[in-house]
């Protein structure tokens, strides 16, 4: 093998290792955001997150916007 062959080699592994780190880190985000933000359910948020990110990443920015989104609270019923 040449320097050159070495070379391309280090390139596809940094390549491989940098978009699996990009992958879990989008996987992770809504999750974490979720419950930074203290989300009622940051756990439906995160798997929703998993889901959606390697099902085909469509619904994934929905996600993104729930772990933002906070349910509004109940009212308290007259007594």
């Amino acid at each position: 093998m040449s320097g050159l062959d070495i070379f391309a080699w280090i390139v596809l592994i940094v390549l491989v290792a940098t978009l699996i780190a990009v992958f879990v880190a989008l996987g992770m985000m809504p999750g974490h955001i979720a419950r930074k933000r203290g989300h009622p359910w940051p756990e439906a948020v995160t798997v929703g997150s998993w889901a959606t990110l390697i099902c085909g990443f469509v619904f994934w920015p929905l996600v993104l916007i729930w772990a933002y989104v906070d349910v509004p609270k109940r009212r308290e019923e007259p007594k």
